[in-house]
């Protein structure tokens, strides 16, 4: 591909520390990035070697382990006398540049600002920890327009921003159906137009777009405008599963905080199995922290469908992540990626073997 696609590509989708909070990015939907100081009291109990961690996730369905951990206090108390503060973000790049100056130690993400966070670094600047939820990706469209998944082609599609991780995926498929289109322009047998999750359902309603491959809870909203599911993105994975929410951390806070890096492991394990076990209670808390953050909850017709699409897991499911890299580099959206060394499940594995459950496989990009 031509240098200057992988130069522009590069701002869009590696160069994180550079990019704006409006910038939309992996699975990003809700509130303008704050800080979320709850002025809960840390719950008693001893203090490990941090008095503070610092948290960071989107205000999002398929960041839902956070909020519902959030929100039960089930996170801060596995940290006991260490409080847990928390900030939101719109964009995967404010969060790997809060993560990289210091303003966050810990957090949940999407794997593209992931592998960009680490590659940008050179290694050094984060590890994936952790999974946190699978699916929750859709391509809806509007039914008048198209009827079928052949229909596609010629068709204004929105995506949510250059390069993020559903924009890769969707021109992943189009290439699989033997079409042709710019990457970075978007131009082609299909018009991929990258806009903003929050402004996709009007654009939607005002005609602009014809559909959307998007993440919940933006593609249960074109539903309840009358949008169809033509495509779930799930049913393109083996066994359905694909990672969309991978837990990180700082590699520093990581060395001088391995205490509290397992306690919130442990709270986010037991939270993922809170979750499974109560969903209805599970949704209701993740939809009273997202009005508490919003100022409004999601509406049932919204909530409900998108709630059901999303797998929450432990396991960061690897072997995809390095897929979706993958999927990138043949987009010409980047160059091929050193992701040895991007996770470091022992701390997880530990956790997870003192609850009972089966461990996980980092597909040989472990810290060796």
């Amino acid at each position: 591909m031509p240098a200057t696609r992988s130069t522009i590509f590069r701002r869009t989708f590696a160069a994180v520390a550079a990019l704006p909070l409006l910038t939309l990015a992996a699975c990003g939907y809700g509130s303008e990035s704050k800080d979320n100081d709850t002025s809960k009291v840390a719950a008693e109990g001893k203090k490990l070697s941090a008095d503070t961690v610092r948290i960071g996730y989107f205000p999002n369905l398929t960041h839902a382990t956070a909020l519902v951990g959030d929100q039960e206090g089930l996170l801060q108390k596995e940290l006991g006398g260490t409080k847990a503060t928390y900030s939101q973000f719109n964009a995967g790049p404010a969060e790997i540049e809060a993560l990289n100056s210091g303003s966050i130690d810990i957090g949940w993400i999407g794997p593209s600002p992931a592998i960009n966070g680490y590659s940008t670094t050179d290694g050094k600047g984060l590890r994936i920890i952790g999974g946190s939820a699978s699916g929750g990706v859709k391509l809806v469209v509007n039914p008048d327009k198209v009827k079928s998944l052949k229909d596609v082609k010629g068709k204004k599609i929105a995506t949510p921003q250059l390069g993020n991780t559903q924009d890769v995926a969707f021109l992943n498929w189009i290439a699989e159906q033997g079409w042709k289109v710019d990457a970075q322009s978007g131009k082609g047998d299909v018009s991929v137009v990258r806009t903003d999750n929050k402004i996709t359902p009007d654009a939607y309603k005002s005609g602009s777009i014809d559909g959307a491959w998007v993440p919940e809870p933006t593609a249960s909203k074109l539903v309840a405008e009358g949008g169809k599911v033509l495509l779930d993105e799930a049913d393109l994975w083996p066994d359905k599963k694909f990672v969309i929410t991978n837990i990180i951390v700082s590699q520093t806070f990581l060395k001088e905080h391995p205490d509290v890096v397992q306690a919130v492991l442990r709270g986010s394990v037991k939270t993922n199995t809170w979750i499974n076990a109560n969903p209805d209670k599970a949704k209701a808390a993740a939809n009273a922290k997202l009005k508490e953050l919003s100022g409004k909850p999601l509406p049932a017709d919204v909530l409900d469908p998108a709630w059901k699409s999303i797998q929450f897991t432990d396991d960061p499911l690897a072997s995809t992540l390095n897929t979706e890299a993958d999927h990138a580099v043949k987009a010409g959206l980047l160059k091929k990626p050193k992701l040895d060394g991007i996770y470091d499940l022992a701390p997880l594995n530990k956790v997870l073997t003192a609850e009972g459950k089966s461990t996980v496989d980092d597909a040989g990009l472990g810290v060796k």
